[in-house]
């Protein structure tokens, strides 16, 4: 078993004992995500770096959820959605700052253009190359839009 899978097991079992309905409740959704994803496919042991990816996943679907309850006027859903976005948001690794986004970004495009002035035709290969860098420590959709600012400016 990964270590952060374990890690999840054990912070459930806490809240269990310790009666904290939101936390169990999140933490079995976000074990049934990864133990989903196990069996899908290839039946395999998950990485940590896996379980990250699906951590992330689970972030984001919770994001949207919020937004679209928030949006229908349905506070209260949108509010248990970012709860669970936070406790997911737990296991996640730092988040980057602003300043190391753009370093980050910076190095990326050093990367794949070298040289040569960066155009938006290199998006791809440069988000692909961030996104190796990143690792999870930065939202798909935070990063694609510096590095969009940074090809544009």
């Amino acid at each position: 078993m990964s270590e952060l899978k374990a890690t999840i097991v054990s912070d459930m079992t806490a809240a269990m004992k310790a009666r904290d309905k939101a936390t169990v409740g999140a933490l079995r959704m976000l074990k049934a995500a990864i133990q989903t994803e196990e069996v899908s496919g290839t039946k395999h042991e998950l990485t940590d770096a896996e379980v990250l990816k699906v951590i992330e996943r689970e972030i984001k679907k919770r994001r949207e959820s919020a937004e679209m309850y928030a949006d229908n006027g349905r506070q209260e859903l949108a509010d248990n959605e970012l709860a669970e976005a936070e406790v997911f948001a737990r296991y996640q690794p730092k988040q980057l700052d602003d300043a190391e986004l753009a370093a980050l970004v910076d190095g990326a495009v050093a990367e794949v253009c070298g040289d040569e002035p960066a155009s938006m035709k290199q998006m791809g290969q440069i988000m692909k190359a961030a996104q190796a860098k990143a690792a999870g420590r930065v939202d798909g959709k935070r990063l694609s839009g510096a590095v969009k600012a940074r090809l544009q400016g």
